[in-house]
């Protein structure tokens, strides 16, 4: 039977999930830009913002 030692260490996928979160992010953007217009994807920014500064408040 392996030992669980023998394992190789986990990559660090970080780099690739902050990439994917702002790509993933700029198409729900240019979606909601071609359907509500500007306005909308602006008001949708601030409230991404806001929630980014509570969540950050909140872990210190």
């Amino acid at each position: 039977m392996r030992d669980d030692n023998d394992r190789p260490s986990a990559p660090n996928f970080t780099q690739a999930c902050i990439v994917m979160f702002g790509v993933n992010v700029l198409w729900v953007f240019m979606v909601v830009w071609v359907v509500w217009g500007f306005m909308a994807v602006a008001l949708l920014g601030l409230a991404l913002n806001t929630l980014i500064d509570r969540i950050a408040a909140r872990r210190d």
